[in-house]
């Protein structure tokens, strides 16, 4: 009787066993497929790497781009926000209608290394006696000079001791701008320290003017609100890096805040200056002297000339079109002025003009560019 009972009470368990036994069988049986693809997907690859196939690889999200490609304001600020900086100039003359008065200036500016070098906008810092700096989450202000200036490009360096803070230096971006890109602007808009917006680029290649008069070519068109105190300050692409210097607003006229038009000087452009301005050198541009406009069929009309200017000289005269410098073809003022830019001062060019339906070459010995003008080139 009691093996009987003991048979039967085993036989539920017995077959609950067998039944485990199938369904591993089974999950063992999926396994060993899924495996045998993987497998013959790698041996795929393989055979195709040897027959060079081209592939195709996803790339990573950037730092600050989210996977549907709008910008990680977020990860930009706690990437780059402590190494933006408040600068503050103190005893800039101004004309008030009590006279002359010096009056005190704010503007933004980034890090560049852990010497202290600090990149803003000449403007920002352009006749103060004093100049401080405010460091990413920093409660106090620093002295900090003026190492140098190129106000034909709006661009300046400060230093400041680098014992006397934490520096976080920005990367500069080496990679071109796209319009539509996204980017983030941080800097202290009316003295609203580290403030960040959003926005894309708008436009590239535009012109705007410097503080002397010449004209700033390349210069990068956003839509991220600058306002006054961004001067200065970083405009970032979506990986975190600099892609120019902000400067400029666009207001229409009707007040001096922000539209979505602002304007940043192109980094690359910044670039090529630092070794001279971070040295305390000076930045010296070529100079041809002449204010120009769009020619009906292309080409440069001249409009004036500066009297004695390399122009001048090589006998350029109003009404003229140049068509060409140093072979290089020139199909509006812009071209003109990025090919007189492209040159060194003291260097000689081939200058083709129309006068009169007739076409003329000379040699124009171009000049240094004086600290102050009107004309574009």
């Amino acid at each position: 009787m009691s093996v009987d009972t003991q048979a039967q009470g085993n036989a539920p368990r017995t077959e609950e066993r067998r039944r485990r036994g199938r369904r591993y069988a089974t999950v063992a049986a999926v396994l060993a497929v899924v495996v045998a693809q993987v497998v013959s997907i790698v041996a795929l690859i393989v055979a195709a790497d040897n027959d060079h196939t081209t592939r195709v690889v996803q790339r990573a999200p950037q730092l600050g781009t989210s996977k549907a490609g709008s910008i990680d304001a977020t990860a930009i600020y706690q990437r780059d926000a402590p190494g933006v900086v408040h600068v503050q100039s103190s005893g800039i003359p101004t004309d008030t209608p009590l006279g002359p008065q010096r009056e005190t200036a704010t503007g933004s500016g980034f890090v560049l290394d852990r010497r202290g070098d600090i990149l803003t906008n000449a403007h920002v810092v352009a006749g103060a006696r004093k100049v401080t700096a405010r460091i990413g989450k920093g409660d106090s202000d620093i002295p900090a000079d003026v190492v140098g200036t190129d106000v034909s490009r709006d661009l300046a360096v400060l230093r400041v001791d680098p014992s006397a803070v934490a520096l976080h230096p920005l990367t500069l971006s080496s990679a071109p701008a796209q319009v539509g890109d996204p980017v983030a602007a941080i800097g202290n808009p009316f003295g609203f320290d580290r403030t960040i917006t959003t926005g894309i680029v708008s436009a590239l290649q535009r012109q705007i003017s410097a503080p002397n008069g010449f004209a700033i070519d390349h210069a990068i068109q956003t839509d991220a609100a600058i306002n006054p105190g961004n001067s200065g300050g970083p405009l970032i692409n979506g990986a975190g890096q600099v892609i120019g210097v902000n400067s400029q607003i666009a207001t229409g006229g009707n007040g001096d805040a922000n539209v979505g038009i602002g304007f940043a000087i192109p980094i690359e452009t910044a670039r090529q200056e630092l070794p001279t301005l971070e040295s305390g050198g000076t930045v010296q541009h070529a100079f041809l002297g002449v204010a120009t406009t769009t020619a009906r069929r292309g080409g440069a009309l001249v409009r004036s000339v500066d009297s004695g200017s390399p122009a001048d000289r090589a006998g350029l005269r109003a009404g003229d079109v140049i068509v060409s410098v140093g072979g290089r073809q020139i199909s509006d003022p812009d071209a003109l002025v990025r090919a007189i830019d492209a040159r060194k001062p003291g260097q000689s060019v081939a200058l083709v003009y129309v006068r009169d339906h007739t076409r003329h070459t000379t040699q124009v010995q171009l000049a240094t560019q004086p600290k102050q003008t009107a004309v574009a080139g």
